[in-house]
Formats: C-alpha cells, structure tokens, sequence
C-alpha cells in the first residue's frame, strides 16, 4: 500500500508567517514598555511651552515607580506649584492643580514633549532634562 503525503491548504503558511510575525511586533513592544519602566525623571527638566499660555517652565522631579511629584516653576502664570503625575512606558501625565494646568505627552530619553490644557485653552510644550 502506497501513503501519499498529505498537502496543507494554500493558505496555512501565510496564516502562519502572519501570526509569527505578530507575535514578534507584540513581544517587542512589550519588552520596549516593561524597558522603560524603569525610565529616571528624577531631576530637573527645563521646557517651553506656547499656545493659549507661552512662557517657560522648571520642573523638578521625584519619581518612586510609575509616581512622579515634585513642583514646576511656570514664567505665566508666574509662580511655582506642587505637581504630581505618573509615567506608563513612554507615557506621561501630570497636573499642576494651583496653574490649573494638566499635561500629557511622551518621554523619549532625555526629552519629553505633549500638550497642556487649562480652563482657558492649551496648546503644544516640550522639556529636556537639565540635572
């Protein structure tokens, strides 16, 4: 008795060849996330920001985790306020509650960037760490 070898369908290997190649993106994207974790904002970080409010910024970073706190030091409004946020992989968001200010954007090294809103607009801001 003679087995002819049996033959997969057509579409077997490119199902295949999509799902391997999906699993590579996910798994390196997770590991870029779990690697930026560990991301130090500690420090002193100097920015700018324009839009409804222009000016520059100063802000001084304590992290413990994914926990930031610390103050920022705007030019308008002027005044120096306690400010609290969180970093997740590259992102991040924090608040200054006395500016009224909330921030989100992206970290990428020794620079971030995003955009700010307040109760009388927002607009584009950007920092790089100083210390």
């Amino acid at each position: 008795m003679h087995v002819h070898p049996r033959r997969q369908p057509r579409w077997v290997l490119p199902v295949l060849g999509a799902v391997a190649l999906l699993a590579v993106c996910c798994s390196g994207g997770a590991a870029l996330a779990a690697g930026n974790s560990s991301t130090s904002l500690a420090g002193k970080w100097s920015g700018r920001y324009s839009g409804a409010f222009s000016g520059t910024f100063t802000l001084h970073w304590k992290q413990s985790g994914s926990r930031l706190s610390g103050s920022i030091k705007l030019s308008r409004p002027n005044g120096t306020y306690p400010v609290t946020g969180t970093l997740r992989g590259t992102a991040i968001q924090f608040g200054a509650v006395g500016a009224g200010a909330t921030y989100t954007g992206a970290v990428h090294g020794n620079t971030m960037s995003g955009r700010y809103k307040t109760g009388r607009g927002g607009g584009p801001w950007s920092a790089h760490k100083t210390s």
